[in-house]
C-alpha cells in the first residue's frame, strides 16, 4: 500500500480586507499556509516570502525523518534571512512577519512545521483534533491555567501572536514528525476561518463533505456567513491509496492567496450565497455630475420674449474660472503640509520608546506623537512580556524616546526586575515553610520516632530555590 494525497486549496478575501494577506501551497508531499501581517502589502510579501522558500520541498523527495525536518528548518530560516534583508533595504516594511504551517509527507511519514496562529487540524477516525499549538498571548494563558479553553476562544486578545517568522527576530518553529494512516483527513487554515466557525462545526463539515473542493467552499461559506472578518485560506487533504483509491491522488500544485497573485489586487470575493449577499448590499458608486455644460451640447431654444441673462453668464463663467486657481492653491498647501509631516516622520525614525499595545510591552519607533494626522511611531518589535509585569512604581510607560540600545535595555530591567520579584517570592515561602534542621543523633544511640520524623522531613525539603545573579542579594536563614 502507498500513501499519497487528495487535496483541494482555496483562498478568499473575505468581506472587510481591501487585499488578501493570506498565502497557501498544496503540493503532492507538501501543504503549507501562511498568514501575513505588517500592515500595507508587507503582510502579501511576508506570506508569500515563506511560501516561495518551502515550495520547493514538495519535489525534493526527502525519505529520512531527520533530513524532513532539517529541510524545513532550512526553508525557514532562508525566508527570515529573505525578511530581514528586505525590510534593510526597504524601512517601509520593517517588522513584517507571517504564520508559517507546513506538512511535509513522505508516505506515511509527515514532518509538521509550525509558527504563529495558523493551524493545522487531523480527522481520523470521526475524532477531531488540532495537532499544532497557537503561539498566542491567549494560549499561554490557558497553557498556564490562567484562562480556560472556552473564554479564550472569544478573548479580545486572541489573534496577539507571541512568535512568527518576522524580519526583526529569528524564527523558532515547531518541528516534529508525526504518522499518517489511510483515511485521515487533513485540514489546513489561517485564523480567518478558526475565529469565527468553531471546531465542532468544523468538524461536522469536514464529517458531511466527502470532496474536499466541496468541503472547503462550505467552510469558506460558514467564515463569509459569521461576518468574514479576515481573509479566509483553507487545504483540506485526503490520505489515499494510490491503488485502490477510491479516488486518484492529485498532482497538479496548486497556489493561492498572495503567492499566486503577482500583481497584488484582491482576488475576487467568494462566489458563495453569503458572498454574493454581502455584494447585494454594497453601493453602487455615484456617477460623477460635470462641473460645466460640454461644449458639443448646442444651447437650447428660447421662448419668445426671454433674454438672456448675459451678466448671469459672465458671472459663472468667472467663478469656473476661478476654480482650478483655488484647486492649484489648495492642492499646494496640502503637500506643503504633507511634505512637512513626511520630513518630521523621517527625523523620528532614528528614536526608539517602549511602550504598551494589545496588554504586551512593545519597543516602537519613532516618537510617540502625531503631526498633522500622520503617526510619527511605528511598532518594531513586540517583546511578550504581560503590561502586567511593569512596576508602576518603578517605571510609568510610554517612556521617553532615546536609542534603540536604551529601549532594549529598559526592557531587559523589565523582564529582570519580574523574574527577581518571582524569585523573591519564592525564596520567601521557602524560608517561611523551611522545616527545622534535622536533629543530630549521637553514635550509637538510636533515634526516636519524632526524631525519625524531623529527619524524614528536612531530607524531603526541596533545596533553597535559585535567585540569578543579577537580583539584589537575598537574606537566607
Amino acid at each position: 500500500m502507498t500513501l499519497a494525497l487528495h487535496y483541494a486549496l482555496r483562498s478568499d478575501v473575505g468581506l472587510l480586507r481591501e487585499g488578501n494577506e493570506d498565502s497557501a501551497y498544496a503540493g503532492p508531499n507538501l501543504l503549507a499556509i501562511a498568514d501575513g501581517m505588517g500592515g500595507h502589502a508587507a503582510g502579501e510579501v511576508a506570506s508569500a516570502v515563506a511560501i516561495s522558500a518551502i515550495a520547493p520541498l514538495d519535489h525534493q523527495n526527502l525519505h529520512d525523518s531527520k533530513a524532513m525536518l532539517g529541510a524545513l528548518a532550512r526553508a525557514v530560516a532562508a525566508a527570515n534571512n529573505t525578511l530581514h534583508e528586505m525590510s534593510v533595504a526597504d524601512p517601509s516594511v520593517e517588522g513584517m512577519g507571517t504564520t508559517l504551517t507546513a506538512l511535509l509527507w513522505s508516505g506515511a511519514q509527515v514532518a509538521l512545521c509550525h509558527i504563529g496562529d495558523s493551524r493545522a487540524y487531523l480527522l481520523r477516525d470521526d475524532d477531531f483534533q488540532q495537532i499544532t499549538r497557537d503561539h498566542t498571548l491567549v494560549q499561554s494563558l490557558v497553557d498556564e491555567g490562567r484562562l480556560s479553553p472556552e473564554a479564550a476562544a472569544t478573548h479580545p486578545q486572541r489573534s496577539l501572536v507571541m512568535r512568527a517568522l518576522q524580519s526583526s527576530t529569528d524564527a523558532e518553529p515547531d518541528l516534529a514528525m508525526r504518522e499518517a494512516m489511510l483515511g485521515d483527513r487533513y485540514l489546513l487554515c489561517s485564523d480567518g476561518l478558526s475565529d469565527v466557525v468553531t471546531e465542532q462545526t468544523m468538524h461536522k463539515t469536514l464529517a458531511a463533505y466527502g470532496d474536499p473542493e466541496h468541503a472547503i467552499l462550505q467552510l469558506i461559506d460558514l467564515a463569509i456567513r459569521s461576518g468574514g472578518p479576515d481573509n479566509i485560506t483553507c487545504i483540506v487533504a485526503d490520505v489515499v491509496d494510490t491503488v485502490t483509491g477510491p479516488v486518484p491522488p492529485s498532482e497538479a500544485p496548486q497556489l493561492a492567496g498572495a503567492a499566486a497573485n503577482g500583481d497584488g489586487k484582491p482576488r475576487p470575493r467568494s462566489d458563495s450565497p453569503a458572498g454574493r449577499a454581502h455584494l447585494l448590499t454594497q453601493e453602487a458608486p455615484a456617477v460623477a455630475r460635470p462641473l460645466t455644460r460640454p461644449a458639443e451640447q448646442a444651447p437650447s431654444a428660447q421662448p419668445d420674449g426671454y433674454h438672456r441673462d448675459d451678466d448671469a453668464d459672465e458671472d459663472a463663467d468667472g467663478g469656473r474660472r476661478r476654480w482650478p486657481v483655488v484647486t492649484s492653491i489648495l492642492v499646494i498647501l496640502i503637500v506643503l503640509v504633507a511634505g512637512g509631516s513626511y520630513a518630521a516622520w523621517r527625523v523620528t525614525q532614528g528614536q526608539y520608546y517602549v511602550g504598551a499595545d494589545s496588554g504586551q510591552v512593545v519597543i516602537f519607533r519613532g516618537v510617540n506623537q502625531n503631526v498633522a494626522g500622520l503617526h510619527l511611531s511605528s511598532t518594531f518589535q513586540r517583546t511578550g512580556i504581560p503590561v502586567s509585569h511593569v512596576q508602576g512604581s518603578v517605571l510609568v510607560l510610554p517612556t521617553e524616546a532615546g536609542t534603540l540600545a536604551e529601549a532594549k535595555r529598559t526592557v531587559q530591567n523589565i523582564r529582570r526586575s519580574y523574574q527577581c520579584k518571582q524569585a523573591s517570592q519564592q525564596l520567601a515561602s521557602w524560608e517561611a515553610n523551611k522545616p527545622p534542621k534535622a536533629p543530630v543523633i549521637p553514635k550509637g544511640h538510636k533515634p526516636t520516632p519524632a526524631q525519625k520524623a524531623a529527619q524524614a522531613k528536612a531530607k524531603a525539603y526541596p533545596p533553597q530555590p535559585a535567585v540569578p545573579s543579577y537580583c539584589p542579594a537575598q537574606g537566607t536563614g
